[in-house]
């Protein structure tokens, strides 16, 4: 998906998204190491397509030990947080120590306006003007910022799915209690034969009373990625907004705006982007900032200004301005480079279990559909047992998924994931298949 990003060099990383950061950057030794660390990396696979770096095993020995993570536990639940490699860290301490010095003034004055280069910088990687992205805490503030915002009126209806967030569907349960609107659900197959299969339903779906589409980019329950470009052109057509939800497809997938055409898009950045725990942007096409109210209340004459929806509060700087290096490195690994690593690793676990008995998935393995998420279930044992046994007996983290539709067990591996890791985890599930769990 999207376009090929070739390897950044520590000069383009410091003139690129650097201008303002640039000399903290380079004030630290540590951080000027990791980012050698990182080019010298791939720079040594410069010479290879996005496909083959994703199965060179020494450039991503490189990615791995960029991370300082305990060994002791396999972590394949990076779906839900991410740990942050050493380069993001370093930095989130680093402006946290800048903020506590003569703090209101440190933070405001110097540290605050910096957030206009980060703006900058993810504007230019989604793809849009940097006067149409909020810095958020994360997904479902940017999110709720939307779904509460628009003026909607007793009656009208929002189409999503059976499948989409908890968090979100109660935000919308929520004005349907408050508001009167109708909260309206379709079920999607798991797996689709094919992503028509989902358009087409929601085609079906749509009556002269639907004034908003919301639809996962990809659905954090099965890894299954929407055809958003085409549900965004069908609401266009009908006059309807679509709202994005890309939790899981930001800094996962390799795209841009233009590859989605939504007016609405909002993401956390601390999964597959890495940065502190806490951040998220919010997309919103600038014809569509005044028709939307923010969470928090702000000055009429913000109405068009994409920043109205930073009027939060006091909040800290740190977090934000280490969204920074975060960029840093995952232009420096390279967006496509990612995405097919993502989907090697899902791809080399689902083979070694996808001909066992009693074993089912409820992910597509068609490229289009899915990339480095997927669920898997042992029919006939409950995902949260099989997921307490791989974490008490052997260590292994995974998210254990019981919804009315499917069941199983939610494996989300990352860059720093490991062969052998994979390889034990499919270990125990081959024996959990075959075997059952241990009396």
């Amino acid at each position: 998906m999207g376009t090929l990003h070739a390897p950044w060099n520590r000069r383009d990383f410091l003139t690129s998204v650097g201008k303002g950061l640039g000399l903290a950057t380079l004030a630290s030794p540590v951080v000027g190491s990791l980012l050698d660390e990182l080019h010298a990396a791939t720079k040594a696979t410069s010479h290879l397509t996005p496909f083959e770096a994703a199965r060179d095993e020494d450039f991503w020995f490189e990615i791995q030990r960029s991370f300082s993570i305990t060994r002791g536990i396999t972590n394949l639940n990076n779906g839900g947080v991410s740990p942050s490699p050493r380069i993001v860290t370093e930095a989130f301490v680093r402006y946290i120590w800048q903020q506590e010095d003569v703090t209101a003034y440190t933070m405001w004055q110097i540290l605050e306006p910096q957030s206009e280069t980060i703006r900058t910088g993810l504007a230019e990687e989604f793809g849009c003007d940097q006067e149409e992205i909020a810095i958020t805490r994360n997904v479902s503030d940017g999110l709720e910022a939307i779904l509460f915002g628009l003026d909607l009126k007793a009656g009208d209806e929002v189409l999503t799915t059976t499948q989409d967030y908890p968090r979100m569907l109660n935000t919308l349960k929520q004005r349907q209690r408050r508001d009167g609107v109708i909260l309206k659900m379709i079920s999607i197959p798991t797996p689709p034969k094919s992503l028509d299969e989902i358009t087409a339903a929601f085609e079906k779906a749509i009556t002269p009373k639907t004034r908003v589409i919301l639809i996962c980019h990809m659905i954090n329950l099965t890894g299954q990625i929407l055809p958003v470009k085409d549900i965004c052109r069908l609401g266009r057509s009908k006059g309807i907004d679509v709202v994005v939800d890309g939790a899981h497809s930001f800094a996962h997938l390799d795209f841009k705006l233009k590859d989605l055409d939504c007016d609405f898009f909002a993401t956390s950045l601390h999964k597959w982007f890495f940065a502190p725990k806490g951040t998220g942007f919010l997309y919103v096409k600038k014809d569509k900032i005044p028709k939307v109210w923010p969470l928090m209340a702000a000055d009429e004459k913000q109405d068009g200004d994409i920043r109205k929806f930073e009027e939060i509060g006091t909040h800290p700087a740190a977090p934000r301005l280490a969204i920074g290096e975060a960029l840093l490195y995952h232009r420096g690994i390279g967006p496509k480079r990612k995405e097919e690593r993502m989907r090697y690793l899902k791809d080399h676990w689902v083979n070694q279990l996808k001909d066992l008995p009693n074993v089912r998935f409820h992910t597509s393995m068609s490229p289009d559909q899915s990339c480095g998420l997927a669920n898997i279930e042992v029919m006939g044992i409950a995902p949260g047992a099989i997921g307490s046994y791989l974490m008490d007996k052997h260590k292994i983290f995974t998210t254990p998924i019981v919804h009315p539709e499917f069941k199983g067990i939610r494996v989300t591996p990352s860059v720093y994931t490991t062969i052998p890791e994979l390889d034990r985890f499919c270990g125990v599930m081959a024996d959990v298949a075959k075997k059952g769990l241990p009396k």
